[in-house]
């Protein structure tokens, strides 16, 4: 997700039990009965969720779970039900994506945005659920934290143990930029609803095993530790630990960039809560990380043999060109071939917005645990775009043939491009 002028057993128990502690609940958790809605919550009465919604058959989501929030007596069983309903979400999102059950409605299956949607009818009838019993401000954010981390994935990484098969995770994003087009899908979180759970074959006939969790659009949550309380887990050495990880996010038009370089800089621009951020990357505390904080991060994707590899109608890039300081410097300037040696850094090859940070995160963590090995880094697909005539939101369609064939296309390669990088590990 890129800001351009178009548009990111026992031991890990163990390690969980040190780090939750340190690891806030995501900011968009605002508690209290009869509550505000969130900028996020706000958008659904536009009519494009809610025709996005009615056309997946996701548009019962809220009434069901408003349903099952009646029937509670105690903050125990809410912990077990609203985990549950944000894990039956996903599932949902991820079964329908992959062909499972009933379409819901004609929207197509390959579509991100019910998912994206229905989570937060789901968020606005929690936060205004008014319990039988006493619910205090801290329990009722508690259990908006879990209902966004099952909803999205986060909590249900499962990799097989053992060395016969390969244990790939890849993350994606929500759609962003809503103020502007609330129709937006981001081919990203469609790519990681296709892929998770699914397994591919490498070219020397080797399984690959690929989970898949989706991120939210909000500097908060970033800042709050959501990207290292769900990767730590598997960066950790033993026997599931990820052999391959990818980022991906929305980035340029008609291109995939590998992001060869990521930056400790965020540039502020609004987020889907239309917050700002313009600061270093703050590293929540109690995680392994590398000190003093390195100003960039780098790849370890196998870049070269991807870009090489034709993997689909788009071109694929080996994307070098950073902005930093110099050394010594007061001024940003723009680096083609990357940044020299002592700069600071102002925007990685995927820019300064939650893109390049999640890299970023992500790539610090997999040195932090002392695994500079383990293949990772960055994707940023093309940008996904609605057919000639129905580019004007005020009076546009929520999806038409050309929208759906190129999120089609650009999860596919995805997919091959994944396959690629799994053959290099092989």
């Amino acid at each position: 997700m890129t800001r351009t002028a178009t548009t990111p057993a026992a031991v890990v128990l163990a390690l969980l039990a040190a780090v939750a502690p340190a690891l806030t609940t995501p900011a968009a958790a605002s508690p209290g009965p009869g509550a505000t809605p969130t900028v996020e919550e706000g958008r659904l009465t536009l009519a494009a969720p809610q025709e996005i919604l009615r056309r997946s058959g996701f548009d019962d989501m809220r009434e069901e779970f408003g349903r099952g929030l009646a029937h509670l007596t105690t903050y125990a069983r809410a912990r077990h039900y609203v985990a549950d309903e944000g894990r039956a979400l996903w599932r949902r999102a991820v079964d329908r994506a992959q062909g499972r059950g009933p379409d819901g409605g004609d929207l197509s299956r390959d579509d991100d945005r019910p998912l994206y949607w229905a989570r937060l009818e789901m968020t606005k009838e929690l936060r205004q659920w008014q319990p039988d019993f006493e619910l205090p401000d801290a329990q009722r954010e508690a259990l908006l934290g879990s209902l966004e981390r099952t909803s999205r994935g986060e909590d249900s990484i499962e990799l097989p143990a053992g060395k016969r098969v390969l244990r790939i995770v890849v993350t994606g994003f929500d759609p962003f930029q809503l103020d502007a087009d609330p129709r937006r899908s981001n081919p990203s979180g469609a790519a990681a609803l296709a892929l998770d759970g699914t397994t591919v074959r490498t070219a020397s006939g080797r399984t690959a095993r690929i989970e898949a969790a989706v991120f939210p659009v909000r500097w908060a949550d970033f800042a709050a530790g959501t990207v290292e309380r769900t990767l730590l887990p598997h960066f950790r050495r033993g026997p599931r630990q990820v052999d391959l990880f990818t980022t991906i996010s929305q980035g340029r038009p008609g291109r995939f960039d590998v992001e060869r370089t990521n930056g400790a800089w965020r540039g502020g621009y609004p987020d889907n809560a239309r917050e700002s951020r313009t600061e270093v990357v703050p590293i929540p505390a109690g995680v392994p990380t590398v000190t003093p904080q390195p100003q960039w991060t780098t790849t370890s994707l196998p870049y070269a043999r991807i870009v090489a590899a034709g993997t689909g109608p788009y071109p694929v890039v080996d994307h070098t060109a950073v902005t930093e300081i110099p050394a010594g410097g007061t001024t940003p300037v723009e680096r083609a071939d990357g940044p020299t040696p002592g700069s600071t850094a102002r925007a990685g090859g995927g820019g300064d917005y939650l893109s390049n940070e999640i890299a970023y995160r992500a790539t610090l963590l997999r040195d932090a645990v002392r695994r500079p090995e383990l293949p990772g880094g960055h994707l940023h697909t093309p940008v996904l775009e609605f057919g000639p005539g129905n580019t004007d939101p005020a009076d546009g369609r929520v999806t038409d043939p050309d929208f759906v064939r190129n999120r089609v296309a650009i999860t596919g390669q995805v997919r091959a491009i994944v396959t690629v990088a799994a053959g290099e590990v092989a």
